[in-house]
């Protein structure tokens, strides 16, 4: 309920990204950190900034994602190319988060009514939890949305703010996501601007449109 209710107040949301994923059948692991960046007017964007293979150094690797309700628009700079999938209709857009969470598990800041219609929700009590969190695992249902996806995915909520603080899910090709929010500002306003990101000339840029239903004979 509180995530429902400070979900549904959520105006505008910022904090460093530290998103970890581990890929235990190849003993492989890779760390990306940055920002992300929402409001409710203007959509998600989540902007890479270094990324880390294994035990190699961390290196700069700039990628960016853009969810506006309608598009996604992924940017990366190594490969200089830009993706723009349509994944609504313009007159029906989603949830910017709920669009972001088929490609990365950040779920739990809209639409917990949803959530339960796709998960099983338990509370976790475990000796050595930190007592300013309060831990959740989602079990994916049989029919649920999410069942190509995710097997089970953990919450952490921070218990003064009431939004995750920690998500770990598990994929159904068994790798491991790991995203810590840190430092968020809640309702604290970000210029629009943030969300208005120019293709760097010289980059290709590649357009997906929706793909269409086929229509059910009359």
């Amino acid at each position: 309920q509180d995530l429902q209710d400070n979900g549904a107040g959520l105006k505008s949301y910022q904090a460093r990204v530290d998103y970890i994923t581990r890929q235990p059948l190849l003993e492989s692991q890779a760390r990306r950190v940055g920002i992300l960046y929402y409001t409710k007017t203007e959509g998600l964007r989540i902007k890479f900034l270094t990324l880390q293979q294994d035990e190699e150094p961390e290196q700069r690797y700039v990628e960016e994602f853009l969810f506006d309700g309608v598009w996604l628009v992924i940017i990366n700079e190594q490969t200089q190319r830009v993706e723009r999938r349509q994944l609504a209709e313009p007159n029906q857009p989603i949830d910017a988060f709920s669009l972001a969470s088929k490609h990365m598990p950040v779920l739990g800041f809209s639409k917990m009514d949803d959530l339960r219609k796709q998960f099983d929700v338990a509370v976790v009590s475990e000796p050595n939890e930190p007592p300013a969190f309060q831990h959740l695992r989602l079990n994916v249902r049989p029919d649920s949305v999410y069942k190509e996806d995710y097997t089970e995915i953990d919450f952490w909520v921070d218990r003064k703010m009431g939004l995750p603080a920690k998500i770990t899910a598990v994929t159904t090709e068994e790798d491991i996501h790991e995203i810590r929010l840190i430092d968020p500002k809640v309702n604290e306003g970000i210029d629009p601007k943030m969300f208005e990101v120019e293709v760097p000339k010289g980059f290709t840029v590649e357009v997906i449109p929706l793909e269409k239903k086929p229509q059910e004979p009359q």
